[in-house]
């Protein structure tokens, strides 16, 4: 292990790590600038005879010239329902691969398989903004990756590709349609995903593009969403992924009390800053409580006739619903949650995709985060400094993904946390969060069923919601009143083992994750 240092929320980073290098100390929200420049692919040139069309995805490997230590990236626009990271892998060790680095946008459940790749040295690096169920735990419990994993936010990723710190040998994209020319988009075919703005800035910076389809359509397809000159190579198999892998997770309004309360109390917080008004900008989470706060939104926009300018994110069948009522003027979507989205997208000009960089990466000349009025996210854990956890369970497994919680916390006029007091018998305020993603820093308020904490640097906020008739109280009277109930939560217990490095959106290590005893 190299010299340890200390952060600026005090969390100990290595200085340096083998197979990653030299690692930045996240320094605050906003202090880091970048000096490099941007990175480029290898220029290519294409004949007039040339044929992109190969046989498989094993030839396609052999034309990328596939070798060992490479790095391959992936993205999930099908979430659960991916087929994609599996099937390349599979070929890459039938070859004998070793040492292949995966950067993806995020892992799910479903790619439980990479276990024995990893076992075995095929895969030895994984770079990406989450992953679930038994790999997760492999990883965190185990120790079983060779190098620590890393975490970027959905902007910390871009931004790290075109910083050429992620320097990608091959881009596999699963694309719903494609011509025999490399066109591809996500609207068209039986596996519609919709949106393909997780792999946009892969195809661009990628020195070997592959599309693989299930799904080919006549020279020129249309709408284009990846074009031809950044293709290199196109695949047809039976089958990409499952649509309905897409809807993992709850995507409907909630209909739990618990959740409807907290829901409430949000929304009359978001109410009470005075951000509902003519062209505001809106993003929540999918989950039923944050679904919940919209359904509220909505018919406050519908009663007082508001007209917002724009939904961002990931979205939902909801959103749409609101874009056809006039209740917001544009949609921007990374990537589509539900296949009501996916429709949506296909036929309404003002329902638009937009790659992760334009959505969220912190190091270019504006995202759209940063024109964000109100986020509503969730958390797994918050502390007495506003940190949040929304990584690793009480458990101290990896469970989930950092996704744009850091990237639009950071952007939005107003960030608000939505969580019940307690999950599973175990408070949700802490001490100290067992892993930092987003900082206090930008976080403003904290709502539970028992009560709303605003961060102290947000006093306007506060005055308010007091003059509002909220039910105010600080994060450290949440706590008292969370253990009063519980008792206070043991500390998760690890070995000194750093299995995965959490970057910041802005490329510095904001925390480390340590191997579970």
């Amino acid at each position: 292990m190299s010299e340890m240092i200390k952060n600026a929320l005090g969390r100990e980073i290595p200085k340096y790590i083998e197979g990653i290098g030299e690692l930045k100390a996240f320094q605050g929200a906003f202090v880091y600038t970048p000096e490099e420049r941007k990175a480029a692919p290898r220029i290519s040139k294409a004949t007039p005879d040339m044929n992109k069309i190969v046989e498989n995805i094993r030839r396609s490997l052999e034309l990328c010239g596939i070798k060992d230590g490479m790095t391959l990236s992936f993205h999930h626009h099908f979430r659960n329902g991916d087929y994609l990271v599996n099937m390349v892998i599979h070929e890459v060790a039938k070859m004998g691969i070793k040492d292949i680095t995966i950067a993806a946008s995020s892992l799910q459940s479903v790619h439980e398989p990479l276990i024995e790749h990893i076992e075995n040295g095929v895969v030895t690096g994984i770079e990406t903004s989450g992953l679930r169920g038994k790999l997760g735990e492999a990883i965190t419990r185990d120790g079983i990756l060779k190098k620590p994993i890393i975490i970027r936010s959905h902007g910390g990723r871009p931004r790290a590709i075109e910083a050429g710190e992620v320097k990608i040998d091959i881009a596999f994209i699963a694309a719903p349609a494609a011509d025999h020319y490399g066109n591809v988009n996500g609207v068209e075919g039986p596996t519609a995903c919709g949106s393909m703005g997780y792999a946009m800035v892969d195809a661009e910076y990628a020195n070997k593009v592959v599309v693989v389809t299930d799904y080919m359509v006549p020279y020129p397809a249309s709408p284009i969403s990846i074009p031809q000159t950044l293709v290199d190579y196109v695949v047809k198999v039976d089958k990409i992924g499952d649509p309905k892998g897409i809807v993992s997770g709850a995507t409907r309004v909630t209909k739990n009390p618990l959740e409807l309360l907290i829901a409430e109390k949000a929304f009359e917080a978001v109410v009470a800053s005075g951000l509902v008004k003519e062209g505001f900008s809106f993003q929540a989470g999918t989950g039923g409580p944050s679904l919940a706060v919209a359904q509220f939104l909505r018919e406050k926009m519908k009663a007082e006739e508001i007209k917002g300018s724009f939904v961002s994110g990931g979205i939902t069948g909801h959103s749409v619903d609101m874009l056809e009522e006039g209740l917001f003027k544009t949609l921007l979507d990374v990537q589509c949650f539900d296949l009501k989205a996916v429709e949506s997208i296909k036929h309404n000009p003002n329902h638009m995709e937009m790659s992760a960089s334009f959505y969220a990466n912190p190091h270019n000349k504006g995202c759209v985060a940063n024109q964000l009025d109100i986020m509503i996210v969730s958390a797994t854990e918050v502390d007495v400094d506003f940190n949040v956890n929304v990584i690793t369970g009480s458990n101290g497994i990896i469970m989930g993904a950092s996704g744009g919680h850091s990237d639009t916390a950071a952007g939005a006029k107003l960030s608000i946390v939505i969580a019940p007091l307690l999950r599973g018998r175990l408070p949700i305020v802490v001490d100290e969060v067992t892993t930092v993603i987003t900082p206090g820093e930008t976080i403003d308020a904290v709502v539970t069923e028992r009560g709303i904490a605003v961060n102290p640097r947000r006093k306007d906020l506060e005055e308010l919601f007091k003059a509002a008739g909220l039910d105010i109280m600080s994060i450290h009277d949440l706590k008292d009143v969370a253990e009063k109930l519980t008792g206070k939560p043991q500390k998760i217990q690890t070995t000194d083992e750093i299995v995965g490095l959490v970057e910041y959106r802005d490329g510095t290590i904001i925390d480390t994750i340590r191997r579970v005893k």
